[in-house]
């Protein structure tokens, strides 16, 4: 049994990843947090998230419960995974990190903990979207120069980063690929409505287009992947995995 504690357990994000943990036997959920003030603090994490009570409520500081956790997932803001990871490093409990947008020092930072701790750190953690980033690969790869690629992302006006975690990969891997720098691969970024996520790599030809695209229809792919992930990392050696570890891509 992988006892797990939720940051911003009150969040959108947050309630995904209890409704999800509450349907996998192997996991428990233990507590959550979120920021001093907020009108979660000591309610149930189960009612919040329309279930039944789990008997494991909401606190303002993770030091207070960090002793129940195996693993602490965060997808909140990029500027509370540090001192997150922080605690979690101090008590020696694995981390799952889906939280995008850090600064290339706040990634060092990271680096740095994962000497302590094993952390499973993704942009995305769908299934779908990490096999999209291998084939996008091989296609790169097979079609060459002669199908200049570009890459477009979608998501909901909430959305603080741009381009998204997941394209950032994407341009990544494309680049990898072509032996290009990640810049060099065209992005567009748009934010509308409440759309989840959508992401598509378009090679063009002489003649011929092939596209490779992803499109999140709920918040739970990316809620299952957390928990997947919590149940993998917990007992690994300190380390920083990825998405491709947890799922043996």
């Amino acid at each position: 049994m992988t006892k797990i504690i939720i940051i911003g357990a009150a969040g959108k994000m947050g309630g995904r990843i209890v409704a999800n943990a509450c349907q996998d036997r192997e996991v428990k959920v233990v507590g959550g947090t979120e920021p001093t003030g907020s009108s979660a603090i000591g309610k149930d994490l189960g009612v919040l998230a329309g279930g039944s009570p789990l008997q494991a409520l909401v606190v303002d500081d993770l030091r207070k419960i960090i002793a129940q956790g195996d693993a602490i997932i965060d997808f909140t803001v990029a500027a509370a995974t540090l001192p997150v990871l922080e605690i979690a490093a101090q008590a020696k409990r694995a981390a799952v990190v889906g939280t995008t947008g850090h600064s290339e020092a706040e990634k060092q930072e990271i680096r740095k903990l994962s000497k302590k701790i094993p952390i499973v750190m993704a942009p995305n953690m769908s299934l779908g979207v990490n096999v999209m980033w291998k084939l996008i690969s091989e296609a790169a790869k097979i079609l060459g120069e002669d199908f200049p690629v570009a890459v477009t992302e979608t998501h909901h006006i909430h959305k603080k980063d741009a381009p998204s975690g997941t394209a950032l990969k994407m341009m990544e891997v494309l680049g990898e690929a072509l032996g290009k720098m990640r810049d060099e691969i065209p992005c567009e970024s748009l934010r509308e409505g409440e759309e989840v996520g959508d992401h598509i790599a378009t090679f063009t030809g002489a003649g011929e287009i092939l596209t490779v695209r992803h499109q999140a229809k709920s918040r739970d792919t990316f809620a299952l992947g957390a928990v997947r992930a919590a149940k993998w990392v917990v007992g690994k050696p300190a380390g920083l995995y990825d998405m491709f570890d947890v799922l043996g891509l």
